[in-house]
């Protein structure tokens, strides 16, 4: 596998090596030795899948006192993934990185705890799913909203299929000014 450094602290993409033929493809999806060897050494403790149509975005998320680690991957369709730095101690704070996953491409993306996450389907539906290094409690989920012009993320899409609690999220100052 190939791992890719991004700008932001452990923020990883990963390339896993695809045998196929006209048969099909073979993957690994995981196999701790390797991902610890690449610098991924937390436990997952959770595995979800989610399916999402045609602009659907989902984010910005982070846990505020259980942070999640995620390593994602879409297993069908497509959907541009992105990765915000939310810790305004960090010197990469309020950047982003984004990235395709996709079913053909079988890029992975690795997002450490402490980080925002979120992304948006542009393709007819996607499967996505994610390895988390901490559980979910809803009592502790956190938001940034997917449009805040202060990290001004470039989506490919403009108007978003957003969830009720996606469309009143905060802004990234209002979080950082929360933390004081």
């Amino acid at each position: 596998m190939n791992i890719v450094k991004t700008k932001l602290p452990g923020v990883v993409i990963i390339e896993p090596r695809v045998f196929g033929d006209e048969r099909g493809f073979f993957l690994e999806s995981y196999q701790k030795e390797k991902y610890q060897e690449a610098g991924i050494s937390l436990e997952f403790v959770q595995d979800n899948h989610s399916r999402s149509g045609r602009n659907v975005l989902r984010g910005l998320h982070f846990q505020i006192n259980k942070p999640q680690g995620k390593l994602v991957r879409v297993t069908a369709g497509e959907v541009y993934d992105v990765a915000v730095d939310i810790n305004p101690e960090s010197e990469t704070f309020g950047e982003y990185v984004a990235v395709v996953l996709s079913g053909t491409n079988h890029k992975q993306f690795y997002v450490p705890p402490g980080y925002a996450h979120g992304f948006c389907v542009i393709s007819e539906t996607a499967d996505f799913q994610y390895k988390c290094t901490d559980y979910y409690d809803p009592s502790d989920e956190g938001g940034i909203i997917w449009n805040d012009s202060d990290i001004n993320i470039d989506w490919p899409i403009s108007e978003p299929s957003l969830s009720e609690k996606d469309k009143v999220n905060q802004t990234l100052k209002v979080y950082a000014e929360s933390l004081k």
